[in-house]
C-alpha cells in the first residue's frame, strides 16, 4: 500500500468514525472504487480504528479517568461485601449503563463476519440502503423534542435501546456515532451528554473490533507495509480530534441536518451506482483493477 492511499483512508476514517455518516461505509466505498478491497483491508481498517480510539480518550480523558476510577472503587466495593446496585453512586450507575449497552452489542458479534461481508463483496448495493437508514435515523433524532436528562438518569431499558442501535452499525454503512447518539436523543438525553455517552461507549467496542481483525491478520498482510500503517494511524487520531469537535460544535449550534442530508444523497447515489454496476457485468474502479 502506498503511503498516499494510506493517508487518504486515514483521513476518511478519522472524519467518518465520528461524523455520524459511517466510517465502515466510507472506507468500504474507498476500497471498492480503488480495487483496495479484501482481508487485508479489512486489517488496516481496524488499524485506523485504533487509531481513531485514541482521539477519543483525548478528547473525554476527564470523563473517563472518573469513570475508570469508580470502576476501580466498584470491583473494590465487590469483594469487601460493600457493593449496592440500589445506593450506587451517579458515576457508578453510568458504568451500569455502559455494561449494560456494551453487553448488548455481544450477541451480535456472533455474525460480525456476515456483516462484514458485504463489505468485502464486489457489490455496494447494501452500503447504499444502510446510508438511507442512516439519514432516516439521524432526520428523526433530530425532528425529536430536545431532552434534559444527564447520563446519569438513563435507565436499563435506556441502555438496552443504545446498545442494539449500536449493533445495528455492524453493517457497513450504517453509522455507530450517528445511531448511537440518535438512540441518546430518542431516550431524552441532553445533545452534549448524547455525544459523551456514544463516543465513550464506542471504545470497548472500536477496542474489541480492532484487537479482533488485528490478531486474526497477523501474517496475512505484508503488502500493507509497516510505515503506511503507522502514518495511517497517527493520521487518524489527529483527524478523529477534529471531527469530534466539529460534532460537538454542529449540535451545539443546531446543525446538526447537514448529516442526514448528506447520508441521504449518497445513499441515493451508491444504490444507482450499484445498480449500473450489476448491469454492466462488473464494479467501477478508478485503480486499473476489477
Amino acid at each position: 500500500m502506498k503511503i498516499l492511499d494510506a493517508i487518504f483512508q486515514a483521513i476518511i476514517q478519522g472524519l467518518t468514525e465520528f461524523l455520524p455518516v459511517s466510517s465502515s461505509g466510507h472506507l468500504s466505498l474507498y476500497q471498492h472504487f480503488t480495487g483496495n478491497s479484501g482481508e487485508g483491508a479489512l486489517m488496516f481498517s481496524a488499524l485506523l480504528h485504533l487509531g481513531t480510539l485514541a482521539a477519543v480518550v483525548v478528547v473525554f480523558w476527564p470523563q473517563i479517568v472518573k469513570l475508570v476510577l469508580e470502576f476501580v472503587s466498584m470491583v473494590k466495593d465487590i469483594f469487601t461485601g460493600r457493593f449496592s446496585v440500589k445506593n450506587a453512586r451517579p458515576e457508578r450507575r453510568v458504568i451500569f449503563m455502559f455494561i449494560i449497552s456494551t453487553a448488548v452489542l455481544i450477541p451480535f458479534y456472533i455474525f460480525k463476519g456476515f456483516f462484514e461481508g458485504f463489505a468485502e463483496d464486489s457489490s455496494i448495493l447494501v452500503e447504499g440502503v444502510c446510508f438511507l437508514y442512516t439519514a432516516a435515523i439521524l432526520f428523526m433524532a433530530d425532528m425529536s423534542p430536545k431532552g434534559s436528562k444527564r447520563m446519569t438518569d438513563l435507565r436499563t431499558p435506556d441502555a438496552v435501546r443504545i446498545g442494539f442501535f449500536q449493533a445495528v452499525a455492524l453493517l457497513p454503512g450504517v453509522s455507530r456515532s450517528g445511531s448511537t447518539i440518535s438512540a441518546g436523543l430518542f431516550c431524552g438525553l441532553r445533545r452534549d451528554e448524547a455525544i459523551s455517552y456514544s463516543f465513550i461507549l464506542g471504545i470497548p467496542a472500536i477496542l474489541g473490533g480492532g484487537l479482533t481483525e488485528l490478531i486474526g491478520g497477523i501474517g496475512e498482510d505484508a503488502a500493507v507495509g509497516v510505515l503506511p500503517c503507522i502514518i495511517g494511524v497517527i493520521v487518524a487520531a489527529i483527524v478523529g480530534f477534529l471531527a469530534i469537535k466539529l460534532v460537538q460544535w454542529l449540535m451545539r449550534t443546531d446543525r446538526f441536518k447537514v448529516f442526514y442530508i448528506y447520508t441521504a444523497i449518497l445513499g441515493a447515489v451508491v444504490i444507482v451506482i450499484s445498480i449500473i454496476e450489476a448491469l454492466m457485468g462488473k464494479p467501477i474502479t478508478f485503480a486499473g483493477k476489477q
